[in-house]
């Protein structure tokens, strides 16, 4: 782990191994980490986030701009190491990497952006300024899926705000942490300003969120995780942002371009092998148009290629055996309301797939909304679609979830555009366009989907709090 500008435990016995998912081979074994740590850490922190937000905020950004081209250098190295720990792509992984790099480098560029209020007193002689002023210490809680640039996403503008970072890696992916770790130790981060740590999160997670010392909790992950964190912070009133998980409706009219329409439901669904929040996890499909583009996307997903994920296919192996299994269950209980299935269907386990975690592109028909397929979140390359009479419906079905994350609408019409916007209940929608936002904008999910936000002004802003000052020169 590193913590306090130094690498620590590696004489412990107390590990923890890292797998590859292709393979099941043990590629490392990490510190498994303890309350002692958390609070080291902390404590570190606590005492660099003194010094660091009196650090001018263009200084602050120059110093993550200098971790940002360390990034860039270190690109096709950064990317071997998620292929190894995480699975997806060698070509996805590289694209990890540049977006690890694009989230620094945005938030070195808000530097310049911290901006106050001056208000008018009703005193004589007096004004109320309201200042943007750092947390403190920022405690980051990274998923698995996009180890590298969550932390990046995260770390960046917490430290261009003026606070410390203490990073928990995923156990299933701290490799890309520890090595974020060093490239900021190269790049003469000062000691305790972005602490490391790995570890269980019952144990290493809990005690950095139920800690006095923490002052803002980040954490991307699943709505149940979200859910325990959110409890365990309450009783110290910590301010926490989650981004959790997502149920993403892709809805496609009759007046859609269908081979946009097609192109983009299958990159939503099948890209990182399905493992991103903002997925296309079930297709609400009009009527008269429902045939055709079926017939399209069961064409497109059946030439996607799996294997290697070096080899850069469409397709790498899932995270783990548990995440395979929690697939399996889900497309049963599918199968057994009444789902039919148009393509794949289950894990693919012999011949080349005989070792590691893969699951084949699975799509299947449903007719009830009520389906596990069409309400829980399957985080996999599967898809359920279903066929409506009207956008109206489409939206009732599309907001009958827990979740509000994402959101994707196909069509000409500017009319249905704008009452799409209007019905959906989600923080992030898709219009004609396919996955991925940009660093500018907001990611920010409604209802069991998250709290707060992460991206754009409006996620830099959360780093930071509002001190009001009545400034009185009589």
């Amino acid at each position: 782990m590193y913590i306090d500008g130094g690498w620590v435990g590696t004489d412990r016995s107390e590990r923890i191994d890292v797998e590859n998912p292709a393979d099941e081979a043990v590629i490392a074994s990490i510190v498994d980490g303890t309350v002692d740590d958390a609070q080291h850490a902390l404590a570190a922190a606590r005492r660099a986030s003194l010094a660091w937000a009196r650090v001018p905020a263009i200084e602050r950004g120059r110093l993550v701009t200098r971790l940002a081209d360390a990034v860039a250098v270190e690109a096709q190295r950064l990317a071997r190491i998620l292929v190894a720990e995480q699975g997806k792509p060698f070509d996805q992984a590289l694209g990890e990497v540049g977006a690890a790099e694009n989230f620094l480098r945005y938030a070195a560029e808000n530097a310049r952006r911290i901006r106050g209020d001056i208000f008018p007193s009703d005193h004589v002689d007096e004004e109320i300024h309201i200042r943007r002023v750092p947390h403190g210490v920022v405690v980051g809680l990274a998923a698995w899926n996009y180890p590298l640039a969550l932390a990046a996403r995260k770390l960046g503008p917490a430290l261009v705000a003026g606070n410390a970072f203490v990073l928990l890696s995923h156990e299933f992916t701290p490799l890309s942490g520890l090595e974020l770790a060093a490239l900021a130790d190269r790049v003469g981060f000062p000691a305790g300003l972005f602490n490391v740590l790995t570890g269980r999160g019952r144990v290493v997670g809990q005690a950095l969120v139920e800690s006095p010392s923490t002052d803002l909790i980040t954490m991307t992950g699943s709505t149940r995780a979200g859910q325990e964190i959110y409890a365990a912070g309450a009783k110290g009133l910590k301010v926490i942002r989650l981004e959790l998980g997502g149920k993403a409706p892709l809805i496609v009219m009759d007046d859609a371009d269908l081979e946009l329409a097609v192109t983009s439901a299958v990159a939503a669904r099948f890209a990182n092998c399905g493992q991103v929040c903002t997925c296309n996890e079930r297709m609400y499909l009009h009527r008269s148009i429902a045939d055709e583009f079926t017939e399209r996307f069961l064409a497109r997903a059946s030439a996607l290629s799996i294997g290697d994920p070096m080899g850069s296919p469409d397709l790498g192996p899932k995270i783990s055996a548990g995440e395979v299994e929690k697939i399996v269950g889900i497309v049963e209980a599918g199968r057994a309301s009444g789902a039919e299935v148009l393509l794949g269907g289950g894990p693919l386990d012999d011949g080349a797939y005989a070792k590691g975690h893969w699951y084949a592109p699975t799509v299947l028909s449903v007719e009830d909304n009520g389906s596990p397929l069409m309400q829980q979140e399957i985080f996999g390359p599967v898809v359920p679609l279903m066929t409506v009479d009207s956008l109206e419906q489409a939206i009732d079905f599309a907001n009958r979830t827990e979740y509000g994350l994402s959101a994707y609408v196909f069509t000409a019409d500017q009319r249905r555009i704008m009452q799409a916007a209007r019905g959906l209940d989600f923080g992030e929608l898709y219009i004609n366009r396919g996955i991925g936002e940009q660093v500018q904008g907001f990611h920010a999910g409604w209802k069991h989907s998250g709290l707060g936000g992460e991206d754009g002004q409006h996620g830099f802003e959360g780093y930071l709090r509002k001190q009001t000052m009545y400034l009185n020169w009589a």
